[in-house]
Parts: structure tokens; sequence; C-alpha cells
């Protein structure tokens, strides 16, 4: 049996401590009327409390699930460029281009389950939002919290198609000394800045540093013309990889992506034969939380019946 608590283990302790404190504070003393039943409910207080921490501990039994894992020396390194500028917002046949690009990214994702990731996103700048690592399942919700940037005149001007290419760069070097058996794949999902006004930088990159990957346009640049499926074939160039143009809602075709990589590995078999147990000490204290609850109420219920005021023994009664 593990325990995957809640909260830090140090901080459950603090609680479950000061809680404990607490009800010793309120203990009924010997020597009052009805003194039985006042400490049977005390007692069934306590323990719907203890019963909860129990549930915050998170008991499990069985195997764990295999969410973090080790990349082997020869797995692909994955590199992701994501465009934020406001080209990625708006819609496009009624969806976001994001949307379009989050679940290009899933795809990628599902068909390297073996692969190091890392993610550059850009707009006028970039950022290295996400250092190449084997851990995906962590990197998938910071994806899904990926937005563009507000259409303003300023973002839609100084929007640069090639501004993650000093870091991409930067990042093929590091990768090469590190994982010098591994093969890096170049993932660039952009919307061609259809409107920027600044010149467009480019991406020069060491020589055959890329073994596949691919240029994905999305709003404008999923068109067959115009200026910014023209910039993201220039993009695609110098990476060289092919260019896909992405409608909305089109699946993303493995066929068409440069991959020197091999075969494509099975996605790896996660272990899920873990069985959560916090749901019966959460139950057990439900119960008792309703049956002290539904006293108080009865008790209530009699004293507004009464016209005496409520006696000391009924006090401790509805503790």
């Amino acid at each position: 049996m593990t325990v995957h608590p809640v909260l830090p283990l140090a901080v459950m302790a603090l609680l479950t401590v000061a809680f404990i404190g607490a009800r010793i504070a309120v203990l009924p003393r010997k020597g009052h009327r009805r003194s039985r039943t006042v400490v049977w409910r005390w007692c069934g207080v306590t323990a719907a409390g203890l019963l909860l921490v129990l549930a915050a501990l998170r008991p499990t039994i069985g195997e764990e699930p295999a969410a973090a894992r080790a990349a082997g020396a020869d797995a692909p390194n994955v590199f992701v460029l994501l465009d934020r500028s406001p080209g990625m917002g708006g819609e496009d046949r009624g969806e976001p281009p994001m949307a379009q690009a989050r679940r290009d990214l899933d795809a990628l994702l599902d068909r390297y389950p073996t692969a190091r990731f890392a993610v550059i996103e850009f707009s006028s700048e970039p950022d290295l939002r996400w250092p190449l690592s084997a851990d995906t399942w962590s990197l998938r919700p910071v994806l899904d919290a990926v937005r563009p940037q507000p259409a303003t005149p300023e973002n839609v001007a100084r929007a640069n198609s090639g501004a993650a290419g000093t870091v991409l760069r930067y990042q093929l070097i590091g990768a090469a000394q590190q994982y010098p058996q591994a093969a890096n794949l170049v993932f660039y999902l952009g919307s061609g800045a259809p409107d920027a006004e600044v010149p467009q930088r480019e991406f020069v990159l060491p020589e055959q540093a890329v073994d596949g990957g691919a240029a994905l346009g999305y709003g404008a640049a999923a068109g067959s013309d115009g200026r910014a499926p023209a910039t993201l074939r220039g993009v695609a160039g110098q990476l060289g990889v092919p260019y896909l143009p992405r409608p909305a809602g089109t699946p993303l075709d493995a066929d068409a992506i440069r991959d020197d990589t091999g075969p494509a590995a099975p996605p790896a078999a996660s272990i899920a034969d873990r069985t959560e147990l916090y749901w019966l000490p959460a139950a057990a204290a439900t119960l008792l939380l309703l049956t002290e609850l539904f006293l108080v109420l009865r008790g209530l219920r009699r004293e507004l019946g009464s016209p005496g005021p409520l006696s000391t023994d009924d006090e401790l009664e509805t503790r």
C-alpha cells in the first residue's frame, strides 16, 4: 500500500496535530448528566476528522502508473516551435487555429511516446517554455494552457516567423553534445505572421542538425497562396522539413512528416493496476458527520419548541 497525499506530509501532520489539539480542548468533563452520550458524540466527530485526514493521504494498493519515464540515449529529440502571435487566434472555419495546433501537438506526443520534447514559444521574441525532457505527462497540461497574444496593433506588427531561430540553434547544439546518438526532429506550428510589418528573421542551423519534422501552417497559412504560406514555405526550406497546411478540422497526416528516425516506436504500456482507497474513509466520515448533523438539528428543534434557555447539558450535547 502506498499513499499520495493531496498536501505535503509535513503540512498534513501539522493540521492533524492542530485538529487533535482542538478536539481535546473541547473534550467533555466528567460529572455532567448524559456525559456518556456527549463523549460518544465527541468521539464520532473526532473520528470523522481523522478519517478525512486518512482520505487526504489517498491510500492505494496495486502497481503505480508509469507517469514519469526516462528516455533512452537513442530516443529522438523533438523540438516544437509554437507560434503565439495574434495570427494563431481568431477563428478558422469556426475554430481558433491554436485549438487545431493543440490537437496536432497531442498527435505528435502520441506518435513519439519515447522521445524527449522541448517547446519554444515565439511571437516577436522567443521563450523556451519547456526544456528538453522526457516528462511528456507533465507537458500536456502546459500545452493546453498556451494562448495566443492579444491582437493589438503592436503585437500584430511585430510578429516574426523566425523569432525562435537563435534559441533553436543553441538547443540543437546542446542536444547534439548531450545525446549524440539521438535524432533531432523539428516541428514548426505557426501562422506565418501574415500582417507583420517587420523583416522576418531566418533560421540558420548547424549542418545536418535536423533529421525530420514539418512546418505546419494555420489560419491564413493554411491556404494555397498568399504571404503567410510563402513565409512558412521559406521556413520549411530553412529547416529542411516539408510544409504542411493545416485546414481546420483535418487530421494530421503522419505520412507527410519527414522522419529519418526509423519506424515509430509503439506507445509504452503504462501500468494502471492501481486501486484508490480514499473513498472508504471518506464514506465512513460522511456517515459520522451526517449522524452528528441529525443530532444537532434534532436538539435545535427541541430547543426551539422549549420556552427556556439552553441548559449547560444541552449545550454540551449539541457540541
